[in-house]
């Protein structure tokens, strides 16, 4: 009896996770859009809601470093919302670049594959994917701050996944889609304003310059075009225009 009640549990789960959910009223979608694009604009909120930027920025580096047969080494994520992943391999040719060049682009492209999963109905899927993508990077996190960032934001999805209401669950799911897909282009711009002001000559950008000979402003601008077109393709999915 136990053992078939646990296989009916997981059958249970399976299904909820594989399973569509009713697309959310347009209002809370709209709403918790808004709230996303004050998350990204209003200072006090952005320099804490920034480290889940980050932590899609890194994730990203360690995701295509590894796909790039690059030995990982581990990920850091500081308090000023500032990362870094170190990986190994062939200083030079397409899998360095693929790996530099994933930072700046990763949390766009995360966020337009989410509205894709939301446009195809899959919340409770999406949700799951991100606790487990979370739980990947938490084995490649080398100090605490970091440790921590990513054990409070994937509690937050893991929480969001296990309620049995419907709007909140829907809720929380568009409102980390859309504010990935805002946010995307402000770490661009924050780097090129750093770059004016001070250098910041090891930048993403500027590694990519060394190693391809493509300007780096020539970087940033492709960085931007990358956002906003995700924003905007992953926008029209989520508004199911």
């Amino acid at each position: 009896m136990p053992v078939s009640m646990s296989i009916s549990n997981l059958d249970d789960v399976w299904h909820r996770v594989t399973g569509t959910q009713p697309d959310p009223p347009r209002n809370l979608i709209l709403a918790v859009g808004a709230a996303a694009l004050v998350a990204v604009l209003w200072r006090p909120v952005w320099r804490i809601a920034r480290n889940t930027v980050t932590i899609a920025h890194e994730g990203g580096h360690a995701v295509v470093a590894l796909l790039c047969g690059r030995r990982l080494s581990g990920v850091r994520l500081h308090h000023d919302t500032s990362g870094v992943t170190v990986s190994y391999g062939k200083p030079r040719g397409l899998g360095m670049i693929l790996t530099v060049a994933a930072g700046y682009t990763a949390p766009s492209v995360v966020g337009l594959g989410g509205a894709w999963l939301l446009a195809a109905q899959h919340i409770t899927m999406l949700l799951w994917a991100s606790v487990l993508l979370l739980a990947l990077l938490l084995i490649e996190i080398r100090n605490f701050y970091g440790v921590l960032t990513v054990v409070l934001t994937g509690g937050a999805v893991f929480a969001a996944s296990w309620t049995k209401n419907t709007d909140v669950q829907a809720g929380f799911a568009y409102l980390m889609v859309w504010f990935l897909l805002l946010a995307g282009v402000k770490p661009v711009l924050e780097l090129s304003r750093t770059r004016a002001r001070t250098g910041a000559r090891d930048s993403d950008a500027d590694q990519l310059h060394r190693l391809t000979g493509f300007p780096a402003g020539g970087w940033l601008v492709v960085f931007a075009l990358v956002a906003l077109g995700c924003a905007v393709a992953g926008g029209r999915w989520l508004l199911h225009l």
